[in-house]
């Protein structure tokens, strides 16, 4: 880990009123939670359009964090991240990317250390054009639709339900896995959250 540089914390998404709400959008919802926790108050809005993007700085015991969403649609993702660590000066180690994932239960939060893309096509594109795919992430579970049901249509379909309203709870406790990473390291966050099948607080 690069002390000197910051942290950039990537939420994956699809910009627009219209998919605000979607299941592939909370990734999106994550970090904009840490960003609310974590901005001085009295600023009213911290975001700033660049990056392909937009993005936001915040700072505290953690250091310096970089919070950005990709404005460039959830497939072209790597295109905002790149350009993002690259001004920046983010080693891949340093980069937290939070997300959905269809191969988890509604509920579950894990963390993982590199690999590759699982079939997600965000970061699919991040593992293509990032110099490395070491970087950190965040899975949110969003369960899967019922046998033979249209993925791409589930993903891109809103929380309904009990799952609508226990959503807020799960990305808190997103949030609270993006802190541990960037506050206490990958291993205690991983130990912390990667535990319980569900993961539900």
């Amino acid at each position: 880990m690069d002390e000197r540089a910051p942290w950039l914390l990537v939420g994956l998404g699809n910009p627009g009123r219209e998919y605000a709400a979607n299941r592939h959008n909370v990734g999106f919802m994550v970090v904009e939670r840490w960003l609310d926790r974590h901005w001085p108050p009295g600023i009213s809005d911290p975001w700033r359009e660049k990056f392909h993007g937009r993005y936001a700085v915040g700072q505290g015991s953690f250091g310096r964090c970089i919070v950005l969403q990709p404005h460039t649609y959830m497939n072209r993702s790597g295109k905002s991240v790149l350009a993002a660590a690259q001004f920046f000066r983010v080693p891949p180690q340093q980069i937290v990317v939070a997300y959905d994932e269809i191969d988890f239960e509604f509920g579950r939060i894990a963390v993982k250390n590199g690999g590759g893309h699982g079939g997600h096509n965000g970061i699919r594109d991040l593992v293509t054009l990032l110099p490395s795919r070491d970087f950190l992430r965040v899975r949110v579970g969003v369960g899967r639709p019922t046998r033979g049901g249209d993925v791409a249509g589930w993903v891109l379909g809103n929380f309904v339900g009990t799952d609508l309203a226990e959503l807020p709870d799960v990305v808190d406790r997103a949030e609270q896995a993006v802190s541990a990473i960037v506050e206490r390291g990958v291993g205690p966050a991983m130990n912390e959250f990667n535990q319980a099948p569900a993961n539900k607080p």
